[in-house]
Order: structure tokens, then sequence, then C-alpha cells
């Protein structure tokens, strides 16, 4: 596998923390995908699918949202999963007490921090800190893992930031959350965020990267190699607008390219994907990176005599790892070793004379919109 990726990504010696963990929020804020509202089966099925893929820790819900959102994060709670379970709490008391409630293991506490946060809820940076450390140590106090989160991180003074992050780290939070929750941050920003936080910060730093402009993924894969160790994904990078890091995209990236098997079961997640597709309705565009169906997928004729003889020429990594198929496919740009390639799988013989007419009739039959699908194929060949 490592031999079919380009080698100088060896050249960059990238260095990435040895405790890098991934933390999914599909059931949390892919939830807040606008018109999405998962029922209590379909969010246990998805939790107990991430626990077979081995995802460590799931953000199942966020109970002050509603009864049946309590009832659905208890119901995962009562699976006995392998994976933790935490929920998303504001930085008030009776959150603390809803996700007790639930059993879970432990509770995300959030705080918006930016100026234009600390306006609209009419809090000082002084009121902003108190009130969140009070609630950090009564979750604390209760027994319960926590994350402490700078809502708009991003857009927040760093002399503010890196004060509440080292008092929450004197309130012995497990870690602390970088939000870039508009997506405004850039991969350099990053990386300077970071390396500026960890002068100071020695707990996990998690990473919560929007895709806005579509930098979630390089955003987090900046913070990890700046020293961050932790990253929330969504299934299909859905979420909030234009959604949050792919689960998906993040751990392919990792595994392939940079050689950091987290020891995922790679293997199901195509089946997790159309899973959440299919609950949420939000479709995976055909081209979308890992999951999408044309990416396994090869019509041009240089690309299918390439990938007959080796399918490396013109694919990064096996579709089995993550639990797709290759396809070869014909249309206006098939030529005869794809036409070959279809007439063995179907154990049809054929003289060597008879294949540019059938590649002609191929090509004209797809050029007036119509799909070459294996009923046709057959049809072009008995006509011939």
């Amino acid at each position: 596998m490592k031999d079919y990726i380009s080698h100088y990504n060896k050249k960059a010696k990238c260095k990435f923390p040895k405790n890098i963990k991934i933390c999914d929020t599909t059931l949390r804020d892919g939830e807040q995908t606008p018109g999405v509202s998962l029922s209590e089966f379909e969010k246990l099925d998805i939790a107990i699918m991430l626990d077979k893929l081995k995802i460590p820790q799931i953000e199942a819900g966020f109970p002050l949202v509603s009864e049946k959102e309590k009832n659905s994060i208890k119901k995962i709670v009562n699976e006995n999963l392998n994976s933790k379970i935490i929920t998303l709490s504001r930085a008030k008391k009776e959150d603390i007490d809803a996700s007790l409630d639930c059993g879970v293991d432990g509770t995300i506490i959030f705080i918006g921090t930016s100026e234009i946060n600390l306006k609209n809820k009419r809090l000082t940076q002084k009121e902003a800190l108190m009130k969140s450390m009070d609630v950090i140590d009564y979750a604390k106090d209760h027994g319960l893992y926590v994350g402490f989160s700078a809502e708009d991180a991003t857009r927040t003074e760093l002399n503010f930031l890196k004060e509440i992050y080292k008092e929450a780290q004197n309130r012995k939070v497990d870690r602390v959350h970088i939000a870039d929750t508009v997506g405004v941050i850039t991969p350099q920003g990053m990386e300077y965020l970071v390396k500026e936080l960890r002068k100071e910060i020695r707990v996990d730093i998690n990473l919560h990267c929007h895709n806005d402009f579509g930098m979630a993924q390089q955003n987090a894969i900046a913070g990890l190699l700046a020293g961050a160790n932790i990253v929330e994904t969504t299934i299909n990078g859905i979420g909030e607008r234009a959604g949050n890091t792919p689960l998906e995209e993040l751990i392919m990236s990792l595994k392939i390219l940079y050689g950091i098997d987290l020891g995922f079961n790679t293997e199901i997640i195509k089946e997790i994907s159309e899973t959440v597709e299919l609950y949420t309705k939000v479709n995976i565009p055909d081209n979308k990176p890992i999951v999408g169906k044309n990416i396994f997928k090869h019509e041009s004729g240089i690309h299918v005599d390439g990938v007959i003889k080796n399918p490396f020429t013109y694919e990064p990594f096996s579709p089995s790892i993550v639990g797709q198929e290759r396809n070869l496919v014909l249309g206006k740009h098939s030529g005869s070793k794809a036409i070959k390639s279809k007439l063995n799988q179907f154990g049809i013989k054929m003289k060597e004379n008879k294949i540019p007419e059938i590649l002609k009739i191929v090509k004209e039959t797809s050029e007036n919109g119509n799909i070459i699908n294996d009923n046709i194929f057959k049809e072009i060949v008995e006509k011939v």
C-alpha cells in the first residue's frame, strides 16, 4: 500500500503526536444538519456501527434539546458499547444534571469566547470564565470526563483564549477544544494557534473544524501536526452549514497518505456512509472522496487498460479496504480492453474482429444519452 503513494510524502518528514484519537459527533453536530432529525432507532444503529468501526468516543447528543434526545442517549448508554459515550452541555449545572441522568461517561462544556459571542450573550470575559469554571468543577466533582470548548475559538483574542484554557486545565479538565465554529481559520492559522497554545496547555487539545471553505480536513491535519491530538468528525462530513471534518476522509488520509493506522475496521466505512445517507436523506455526491460511487469506477479506455493490468495505475488504494468495489463502466470514452473485460465477465466468446463493431455501437449509444448497463451491453453483443 505504501508503495503506491507519492514518494515525496516522506520527504516532508511530518511529525504527528503518538496519541491521536477520533471523537465522532455525527449524532450531535451531524444531526444539526438543516432538516435532519434522527429517530431513537436510527441514532442507536449509527452508534452501534461507530462502535464496530472502533471509534473510541461517540458524542451522542445534547440532552437538553428534548426528552426524545435524552431517551436516545440513554438507549445508546444502555447498549454497553466499547466506545465511550459523551454529551454536549452548556455552561449550566442543569445541563450537567441531564447528562448525569443519561449515565454517560463524560460531557463537553461549551461557552462562547469571541468578542461577537460575548457581546450577543451579554457577558464579559471574566463572567464567561467564572461561569464555565464553576460548571467544570461541578462536572468533575460528579466523576465525569470533561472537555471544555471555547465556542468560536478561532475568532477569540489569543490572550483570553490562553487564560480560559489554562484555568480549565487548572480545574483538571481532560481536554480543551478549539472550535472553528464558522470555518474561518486557514491551515496556517491553525498551525500558529495550536503551537501558541501548546506553550502553556498540557492537556489534550481537540480540533472541531467546520467546512465552510472546504478547509476542515486540512485544518484538522495542520492542527495535529502542530501538536493537537484529538479531532471531532462526522460521517460523510455532515453538520451545520457546510458540515464538519469527514470521518472517512480523515482516517483514510492518515492511514494511506501518512502511514498512521489508528486501528479502525475500515472495511465497514462504505456501509456506515450509506446508512447515514439513508437515515439523514443527505445524498453522498458521486465524486465524494473515499465513499463516492465514482471513486473506483473507470470508463476511459486508457484508465481501464491500466487498471486491468495493475489497479494501482489509477487507484491510490484497494477498494476493499473501505468496503467498495471496482467497477469498469462502458461509455463514449471506453476502449477495446473494456469490451473484452465485459465479455469475459459474462463468459461470452467473441471473434477479435467483432470487438471494434461492439465498441462503435457502445460509443454511439452512450453519446445518445443512454447508460450502458449490463442488459444493454448484452443486447449490443447479440445484435453484433
